[in-house]
């Protein structure tokens, strides 16, 4: 995978890796421990998130950090150890926007694989319009549909849930988006 720094050592016992498709039956290459043998697996990172409403109206935040300060975004960020999709979702919303949420329905999956991720936002029902964003956001804010500066979304994963969003609720209906964008 091009987009990660390559294995070099062995978590197990430090010996430098090699890389090759092992003997177990696996059909892809991977970084080998030819000293102890263990076989290093590296897996996509779950990137979780909310989509925050209130009304007709989404919070978006704009990034502090890069890449891609100065950007708009939904709330989201890396899913941590020892915590479910839910609660490392409803946490980034607290960490980026310091928007309190009633957390709803799973609403989109997106595969990211040029960059080994995978993408989950959430339905959010703000519990109130005030906000208190992190070190993360430079400014949270509300926006409805007309309002949003779609030039200016910092991720395709960001804009294609917002426009899946927008056209369910003209619907009157929410369902499941299972996605990927290159």
């Amino acid at each position: 995978m091009p987009f990660r720094t390559p294995i070099k050592h062995c978590r197990n016992c430090g010996q430098g890796v090699v890389y090759r498709v092992p003997d177990d039956g696996d059909t892809r290459e991977r970084a080998v421990c030819p000293a102890c043998g263990t076989i290093h697996y590296e897996n996509p990172l779950n990137v979780v998130g909310t989509v925050p409403y209130w009304g007709d109206q989404v919070l978006l935040c704009k990034r502090n950090i890069e890449p891609r300060w100065g950007k708009w975004t939904l709330p989201a960020g890396f899913m941590e150890l020892g915590e479910t999709t839910l609660e490392g979702a409803e946490r980034e919303t607290d960490e980026e926007a310091g928007a309190q949420v009633e957390m709803g329905e799973l609403f989109s999956v997106i595969s990211v694989p040029r960059v080994g991720q995978v993408h989950l936002f959430y339905l959010a029902r703000l519990l109130s319009d005030r906000f208190d964003p992190g070190h993360e956001t430079l400014e949270a804010r509300l926006f409805a549909e007309h309002e949003i500066p779609w030039d200016e979304i910092a991720f395709k994963t960001v804009r294609e849930t917002l426009l899946r969003y927008f056209d369910d609720r003209r619907r009157g209906s929410f369902g499941v988006h299972n996605l990927h964008v290159t």
